[in-house]
This record gives structure tokens, sequence and C-alpha cells, in this order.
């Protein structure tokens, strides 16, 4: 272990083999840190952290703090950080509500500067959190998500694996795995096929998960009759996880950016403020084509 006598650390911190602490750290006495990890300067591990092997911290980054919560509990859980991570500047982390809860993070992710976890989120490995998220309470991910900048997610939400979510989202109900979620409009666009490429999956695979995303946001099915046909038809290969997400919601899921397939739009003609022409928005181009 490598320190400056700047840093504070606590004589009953467990510290493994080959970790580099920079100055002005603060480690407090209830911590783990895994062998070969790196903490920067001013990195703060508080009470109840423990830290797997090879993560580096980066300057500021606060681990292990209290949740933010009008009732503060006394005895807090644990924040437990799996292996290989990074983690930027200024990122924080907080500890469950009880004592027997934990605020996980898996394996390989990378949190940007300034994202946000809040008490008793559940994240998965290889994701990509960037710069400014703010993940609320009891907010889950699954593995390969990946979450953009400024994005903002609803306490008891969760987030599909493979995910792609747009910056700047506002995410208030569940993101079905697989899916892309514009940051505009916070609405689902599509399947993340540029992800899905890059992970690794098949043609075959990628033809199957489009054909149960047509039965989830396009058959015009009831919910029940949805979740039979995902149960039934793709009860195999990476589709039949779609299965498994959408029958454990209990917020509902995200809905598509696509517009009703029946829909009128009232018009004002321009001789009179009173008349008003009513036409179908299939329409519209063709009406646009003719006006020039």
């Amino acid at each position: 272990m490598s320190s400056l006598h700047l840093s504070s650390i606590s004589p009953e911190a467990q510290i493994g083999q080959g970790v580099k602490i920079g100055p002005f750290c603060v480690i407090e006495s209830d911590v783990v840190v895994g062998d070969r990890c790196r903490l920067e300067s001013r990195v703060v591990l508080r009470n109840g952290t423990r830290l797997g092997p090879d993560n580096q911290i980066f300057e500021g980054a606060v681990l292990g703090g209290p949740p933010q919560h009008v009732h503060m509990p006394e005895n807090p859980g644990l924040v437990i950080i799996g292996a290989g991570n990074v983690i930027r500047e200024h990122v924080t982390i907080h500890r469950p509500l009880h004592a027997s809860g934990t605020t996980r993070i898996g394996d390989n992710n990378l949190l940007m500067v300034n994202a946000h976890i809040a008490h008793d989120c559940q994240l998965g490995s290889n994701m990509i959190i960037a710069n400014n998220t703010m993940l609320a309470g009891h907010v889950e991910a699954a593995d390969r998500a990946y979450i953009s900048g400024g994005v903002a997610v609803h306490q008891f939400c969760r987030v599909g694996a493979y995910a792609m979510l747009g910056g700047q989202a506002h995410v208030v109900q569940d993101v079905p795995p697989y899916v892309t979620v514009d940051g505009l409009s916070s609405c689902i666009v599509g399947i993340n096929v540029v992800g899905l490429r890059r992970a690794g999956f098949s043609s075959e695979d990628i033809l199957q998960i489009k054909k149960a995303y047509r039965v989830i946001y396009r058959s015009e099915l009831k919910w029940q009759e949805i979740l039979d046909i995902l149960r039934t038809e793709f009860a195999q290969g990476p589709a039949a996880l779609f299965y498994s997400f959408l029958a454990a919601t209990k917020r509902g899921i995200v809905s598509e950016r696509r517009p009703p397939g029946r829909v009128s739009l009232k018009l004002l003609r321009p001789e009179s403020d009173q008349e008003v022409e009513i036409i179908p928005i299939e329409e519209l181009p063709h009406r646009q084509a003719a006006a020039g």
C-alpha cells in the first residue's frame, strides 16, 4: 500500500495488497478495500463500504455516504462494489436504508463524473452511467445498460439489460431490456440494435427480439395476452428476457413514441376562426404536398 501522510486512514480499515492511495483521502474504520485498488486524491470511503479488487476511484468521489432520507436510519446497510469498476470524479453512492439491505454495484462498470447512485440501488455489470445521471432510491439497472448524461430515473424503477437511455431522459416507469429511450420525449423509439450488434448478438437473435418488441408495443393486445404470447412463443433465446421482465413490473413500462393509429387534427380555416376542418393525420403529407 502506498499513501501520503496527508490522508486519514483508520487503522481498523482493511486495506488489500497493492492498493495505491493519493493525498487527502479519508478511509473510515468499517471499510474494506480490495487488492490493487487505486484511490486518487480526495476520495472518501465512509463506513459500510466494501470495495472488490482492481477498482479505480477518482478525485472527490464519496462512497458509502448515509442515505438522503427524511428519516435518517441509525444503522444503514452496506455499499458493496465489485471488481474492475472505474468511478470518476465526484460520484456519490449511498448506503441502504436498513442494516440488512445493500446498495450494490457489479463489475467492470464505468460511472462518469458527478453520477449519483442513491440508497438501495442494484446495478449490474459492464454498464456505462454518464455524467450527471441521477438514480433515485431502489432503482435496478441490469447488465450492459447504457444510461446517458443527465438522465433522471425515478425511485423503484428498473432498467433492463442492454437498454440505452438517451441524454436527459426522465424515466418514471420500467424500461424493458434491449430498447432505446429517446432523451427528448423520454419514450421508447425501438430496439437498441447498435448495442446488440456490438455485444455480439446474432442476426437471428435480433430478429426474434424485434418480433417480441412488436408484440409488446404494436399488437394492440391486452396486457395479459401480451404476457401469454411472450411466455409461449418467445420462451427460448434472448427474447425470453422480455417475459420475465414484464411479468415482474409494478410500475408499468415506458410507452413507445408513436402516434396512435387513428388521430384527427382540428385545423382552423383561414376564412373563419369559428370553423374547423377535421382531417386524419395520415392525410397531412398529401395536404402539404398539394400546398407546395
